[in-house]
């Protein structure tokens, strides 16, 4: 309910949203003159910043949520593994869905969840860990980290209207603080993604960019280890459970698979009840599917009824459409052997 609300404020063209965000909009001001404040004394020194026990490659965002940094963070966790690293994920962790997921992508990756991220990191490095991804650490200046990661989201990104006028903590302007620029999409379409790389990139002339398709790849069985093509949902009656960001892109999602979407979407790291859970369940009765994102199924799974329609997520492939370059050589660079 607090999302829906929160959308309706920040994105709506009705006039009491509109009203609502004129009478926030100095609040934003003031947030705003507070960030400039305090990223103004890191950059001085005023406020010194920790070095980290490992190698760290941060990926983050300027908005709040929605912008796909869990499923990034793991395919860059598990390509430094590809080439030989020992990496660790670290975040501060909002709820307990999201290093779960990271768990699901990359079994073998250790996953620490502490809002003391450069303890966390001494931790894992005194664990065997050889460099650390922080999963949303670009607000996180107290850790000075080797490079910045920043996700732009095609398919949400609007007008920027700092907190609590909008989703933005920080302006377009903090892009010149990245290494690379990413923008992720999901519905969106490539031209949409391109153009917004584009307009980033003018933010951020030194930064290099890159843009990322987390597309639909195959429904997944929450009890076992099935999985069935998504186009499966194609002509059939679908209930979308979600509990993420940004529900409409993963409801588009299913649509542009031909399905005919019901949503059952609720606030972002929603922990879901025994009684929500029977209550989605009954629900998938009078629908051919139900589908849930992975961040919801590993919250999901343990409470569904059993002798209910079995519930499926949708899992995402992160594929990466322009700048492969860009992130190879990220990854090479804290590969084994080299110096960040």
């Amino acid at each position: 309910m607090r999302e829906r609300v929160l959308d309706y404020l920040w994105e709506s063209g009705h006039v009491t949203a509109r009203i609502v965000r004129a009478l926030l909009t100095p609040l934003g001001w003031v947030f705003g003159l507070l960030v400039r404040i305090r990223n103004l004394a890191y950059d001085r020194g005023w406020i010194a910043q920790r070095a980290l026990a490992l190698p760290t490659i941060s990926i983050g965002n300027l908005t709040v949520g929605g912008t796909g940094k869990t499923p990034v963070t793991a395919w860059v966790a598990s390509r430094l593994r590809e080439r030989g690293g020992a990496p660790c994920v670290v975040l501060r962790g909002y709820g307990d869905d999201e290093p779960k997921v990271h768990i699901r992508l990359n079994p073998d990756i250790p996953v620490v969840v502490d809002a003391d991220r450069v303890g966390a990191i001494v931790r894992m490095r005194n664990a065997g860990a050889t460099v650390a991804v922080l999963d949303d650490g670009f607000q996180h200046r107290r850790a000075r980290r080797d490079a910045d990661v920043v996700l732009l989201s095609a398919d949400r990104f609007g007008p920027v209207r700092l907190l609590p006028a909008g989703p933005w903590r920080e302006p377009l302007t903090a892009l010149g603080r990245a290494n690379i620029i990413v923008v992720t999409r999901k519905s969106a379409s490539r031209i949409r993604a391109r153009e917004l790389l584009s307009h980033a990139m003018r933010f951020a002339p030194r930064a290099e960019g890159a843009m990322v398709h987390l597309a639909a790849d195959v429904l997944v069985a929450c009890d076992s280890t099935a999985s069935l093509p998504a186009t499966g949902v194609a002509d059939a009656d679908v209930l979308a459970i979600s509990a993420i960001a940004e529900p409409r892109a993963f409801e588009s999602q299913l649509r542009a698979l031909g399905a005919r979407v019901v949503s059952a979407s609720y606030s972002d790291h929603h922990q879901f009840t025994e009684a929500e859970a029977s209550s989605l369940a009954e629900r998938a009765r009078g629908a051919a599917w139900a589908v849930c994102t992975l961040k919801d199924a590993v919250k999901l799974a343990a409470l569904w009824p059993r002798g209910a329609p079995p519930l499926w997520y949708l899992s995402q492939r992160v594929s990466v459409e322009a700048g492969a370059e860009s992130l190879d050589a990220l990854i090479a660079r804290f590969a084994p052997g080299s110096t960040p």
